[in-house]
């Protein structure tokens, strides 16, 4: 009697995973518990110096023009690039956290891309404001109205998400049968795409032709153009007022924006010139310029609209005291 023949267990070699794993600070792993100590300070900066910005803005009724409006915009978004990675950076620090499912990995992936664009978009709207507000000063509230500024509000969150979103949820339906190990302590769409064994050409020419040609030429490209051609008509315009004093008051309205320019740009262009020539370098090096580039502007903006702005600085200190007379009352 003949037995049966036993068919080869097939398997494939795609398979799908759940989870990936997050990289910290190669080499640095039993420094973590400092390294953790000026993260920790970082992440405490950014959500105390971009909520204490909300509230002034929020509770000062003096601070409801248009200017602030914009700087709530920036603001917010400082705040919710904060939130959106403090859970897989201090985690992986803490060691409470290495590994990240699928969805999160791309939810963040979403966030980190979509705020970077909105950043952008937030300082061209406030380059716009000021060259409003000192070029064509007469019709600066008649231009720059409420429902304007709405209008405004929403096309940046709608340019910002909208573009990134169809290859960001394409991540969902790829397999990942390469190594697993990301290559930062949060996820980028390029770390996913580097560990996908699936077709990834519509991610890849995507990525390339509308997110390379389109949305980084007019989100970055044109948007610092645009500032760069709003500063010189503010600098032309100021340059045509007699009184020195006048010529310093104007200018001193846009100090707190061009930091802010340069805190998120520099950062930025940095990155992308190591990227591009500096890949002998070693890999630490990179994963600190990529973490600099994310939590920078969230530290400095509100440090920089605090000091630099009479209006910010005025209501903080306001606010400061008044808390500091109520302390005084219930434990005198």
């Amino acid at each position: 009697m003949m037995t049966p023949r036993k068919l080869p267990l097939l398997v494939s070699p795609i398979m799908n995973s759940s989870s990936f794993l997050l990289t910290g600070f190669s080499g640095l792993e039993k420094q973590y518990p400092w390294i953790s100590i000026p993260f920790l300070t970082i992440y405490a900066m950014v959500l105390l110096g971009n909520c204490m910005v909300l509230h002034v803005i929020r509770t000062e009724p003096s601070l409801h023009q248009p200017m602030f409006y914009f700087l709530a915009m920036l603001a917010l978004t400082d705040l919710c690039m904060g939130l959106s990675t403090v859970h897989t950076v201090l985690g992986i620090l803490w060691g409470f956290i290495r590994e990240i499912s699928l969805d999160s990995c791309i939810a963040q992936s979403y966030f980190i891309h979509g705020l970077s664009f909105m950043e952008s978009s937030v300082l061209l709207a406030m380059a716009f404001d000021r060259y409003v507000a000192i070029c064509n000063p007469l019709r600066y509230s008649s231009i720059l109205t409420n429902s304007r500024i709405l209008k405004i509000g929403l096309t940046i969150v709608g340019r910002s998400f909208f573009f990134i979103t169809p290859p960001i949820i394409n991540l969902k339906f790829f397999h990942y049968c390469h190594s697993q190990v990301l290559s930062h302590s949060f996820c980028l769409h390029q770390d996913l795409l580097r560990v996908a064994c699936s077709d990834i050409r519509f991610n890849s020419y995507y990525a390339l032709i509308i997110l390379g040609l389109f949305v980084i030429t007019s989100t970055f490209g044109l948007d610092s153009l645009l500032i760069v051609v709003s500063y010189v008509l503010i600098l032309h315009t100021v340059l045509g007022i007699a009184s020195g004093a006048g010529k310093w008051r104007a200018l001193n309205t846009c100090v707190s924006h061009i930091c802010a320019v340069l805190v998120y740009y520099v950062p930025m262009i940095s990155l992308s010139l190591l990227h591009r020539f500096g890949r002998h370098l070693p890999p630490l090096l990179q994963t600190v310029m990529a973490n600099a580039y994310l939590f920078f502007p969230p530290v400095v903006n509100p440090i920089v609209y605090s000091i630099k702005t009479k209006e910010i600085r005025n209501s903080i200190v306001r606010l400061i005291d008044k808390e500091t007379k109520s302390s005084l009352t219930l434990f005198p």
